[in-house]
């Protein structure tokens, strides 16, 4: 990395850039923009990202892929923060961190013009017309389910008929109490805007206030012998009880705040919002992130914030954040203008209820990323639309239904350990993961390419094994040669030309070259390696074949280190028995089976319980109470 050197286009950009606030513009070599950014200072921050010592994932992959640098000086920080919003919502640039779904969230809208309001949902947002927003939802199913509640408790009109109150019948939805009937004059105006104002005040978090206010209403009825109105009040009351449990008081009764944490996991990520005001939890949302891999968790913040509140609605006095972020203070005077000079603070709780709101939020969206996860992994017209991207990108013979990745996990060239996982129809079965202890390299300093070589030659071998040498199977053995026995369709091995190559001199020693096509998948800026081809093929950033390979070789890597954790921790256990006078390996193996490889219960155990396992003496009890201790 020490000898980097910038192209000489992007060097004499380099040496001019200004020192000014402004947004600038990383342009690959087809002229699309592939990242935007802000600056303070544009020579100052440009400049970072081709520093020799500048070893960040993400910067480097931006680095190797510009082939321009545009910028547009904005006067000050807070137009370059409106400025890259801007650019980012129109280009979409594959290195920013963007709201997965290309769409606008869904909000509650209430009309103000006209004597009667309309309650409908829509997917626009404009500040400036004097209507009432109320949200975001993340599905429209999530704004139809609040307004189906909302209107037994508040009846309102979604007719488009003039309302003169002279109408000869009025719809099916006053027959089944939906709506009052002002088209037919069964209900005043004032009436119906007691309705839309009990709504609105739900929606903002004040549904204990109205709850109190129709209870003195309907006792009131009462006195007055009205009792069909009170019998009304009633029903409405039990509705906005059912929502006045659900919005449950969190904070203070004066608290005006959002709560934002997120979770990451490889390129996925999750944004998970509590909405909560006058001090009551009204919602709780979650925004699926793309573009994350690699992204710091300030990032990740900041990118979400410029995009959500872009476009919201409601924004709260305090957003309260799991990091503080550098452009904390540009941030609030953003906001500030949104909400037309009112100040909006952000803050990071270092403890009290206010950090328990976050973590608490940290979780959730923990959980939520993990379901997703397992959605997108099960989602079969994403996987078929993967393989066919992955199929057509590599030139693949037939579809990689049968997908094979390798990685090796080790410490210093100890406990060294290859992983093998198994994806099929673009679906993880984890019955056929298996790990490879190596065994052949053994010196200090791990050599990578000597374990992927055992590895890759052991599992060739087994399939040699079981489908050109077959040995009668004992019971039970069938099923667990089957793994071996399938080839795969795509074998992918974690690493760039040095992986590869040895992969493929393994599949010439067997005889499979033309029978199982072999790619080097590598980390550092996603470049595909092919045998015989100089030049990476590389996938679109947000292209589901890119995203199946990432997961295939996040999950390979992820059980190496597994196993490799596992390894180490047995190899602790022996090394530690092997101390023992009169410890051998026959013996040592022994212990471990009786005490489930549990060191601590064999230092807990009594003399008596040691020597209840086979070929321990009372001796060699002793010895191992006094080496162990406990």
């Amino acid at each position: 990395m020490t000898d980097y050197e910038p192209i000489p286009r992007i060097r004499d950009i380099l040496d001019n850039l200004p020192v000014e606030p402004g947004v600038y513009q990383m342009i690959d070599p087809n002229g699309a923009i592939i990242y935007v950014g802000k600056a303070k200072n544009l020579r100052s921050r440009v400049r970072s990202y081709f520093q020799p010592g500048n070893h960040d994932p993400k910067v480097l992959r931006i680095r190797h892929d510009a082939a321009d640098i545009q910028f547009i000086l904005t006067g000050d920080e807070l137009k370059a923060l409106i400025t890259e919003a801007e650019l980012i919502r129109v280009h979409k640039p594959r290195y920013n961190v963007m709201l997965k779904d290309d769409k606008r969230y869904p909000y509650i809208r209430i009309t103000t013009s006209g004597d009667f309001p309309l309650v409908e949902m829509t997917r626009r947002v404009n500040r400036r017309d004097g209507n009432r927003y109320f949200g975001p939802f993340t599905s429209a199913g999530g704004v139809r389910e609040t307004l189906d509640v909302l209107r037994r408790a508040f009846p309102y009109l979604t007719c488009d008929r003039e309302i003169t109150g002279n109408d000869a019948r009025a719809c099916l939805y006053y027959d089944i109490k939906l709506c009052g009937g002002p088209c037919i004059g069964a209900q005043t105006r004032d009436e119906y805007m007691d309705n839309i104002n009990g709504l609105m005040r739900v929606l903002s978090g004040h549904a204990n206030a109205v709850l109190n206010d129709l209870r003195a209403q309907m006792e009131a009825a009462s006195e007055d012998l009205d009792f069909e109105r009170a019998a009304i009040l009633r029903d409405r009351m039990r509705v906005v009880a059912q929502i006045s449990a659900r919005q449950r008081l969190v904070a203070d009764i004066k608290a005006d705040q959002d709560v934002i944490a997120f979770a990451q996991e490889g390129s996925d990520a999750v944004v998970q919002m509590f909405l909560i005001r006058s001090g009551r939890l009204i919602g709780s949302e979650y925004f699926a992130l793309d573009g994350a891999e690699d992204e710091s968790a300030t990032g990740i913040v900041e990118s979400f914030l410029t995009q959500f509140y872009e476009d919201a609605a409601d924004i709260p006095k305090e957003v309260i954040l799991p990091t503080d972020i550098t452009e904390a203070h540009i941030i609030e005077h953003w906001l500030r203008d949104k909400c037309g000079g009112r100040k909006v603070r952000l803050t990071v709780p270092k403890r009290g209820n206010k950090r328990e709101l976050v973590q608490l939020a940290a979780q959730t969206a923990s959980e939520k990323l993990a379901i997703l996860r397992s959605q997108w992994a099960s989602d079969t017209v994403k996987q078929e639309s993967a393989m066919r991207e992955i199929q057509d990108a590599l030139r693949l013979p037939g579809t990689p239904n049968r997908i094979e990745c390798y990685d090796i996990s080790t410490t210093q060239g100890t406990a060294i350990v290859a992983s093998r996982v198994v994806f099929v129809q673009g679906v993880p079965r984890k019955s056929e993961y298996r790990h490879f202890n190596i065994q052949t390299v053994m010196h200090e300093g791990s050599d990578d390419y000597q374990s992927m070589r055992e590895a890759l030659a052991r599992r060739f071998q087994r399939y040699v094994d079981v489908v050109e040498n077959p040995t009668p199977q004992a019971p039970g053995r069938k099923d667990r040669d089957e793994t071996w026995r399938l080839l795969p369709d795509l074998l992918i091995v974690d690493g760039g030309k040095g992986q590869l190559n040895v992969a493929v001199e393994v599949l010439d020693q067997f005889n499979l070259r033309d029978r199982v096509p072999v790619c080097g998948l590598a980390k550092q800026f996603e470049d595909i390696f092919l045998p015989g081809q100089p030049k990476p093929v590389i996938l679109p950033r947000r292209s589901e074949g890119l995203f199946l390979m990432q997961r295939i070789r996040d999950e390979a890597h992820r059980f190496a280190i597994t196993s490799h954790r596992a390894r180490r921790r047995k190899t602790g256990l022996a090394s530690q028995l092997e101390q023992v006078p009169g410890i051998g390996p026959a013996r040592r193996k022994a212990l471990l089976k009786a005490f489930d490889k549990d060191i601590d219960a064999i230092r807990r155990a009594s003399i008596e319980e040691l020597m209840a396992v086979p070929h321990i003496t009372k001796d060699i009890a002793e010895n191992i109470k006094a080496a162990l201790g406990g």
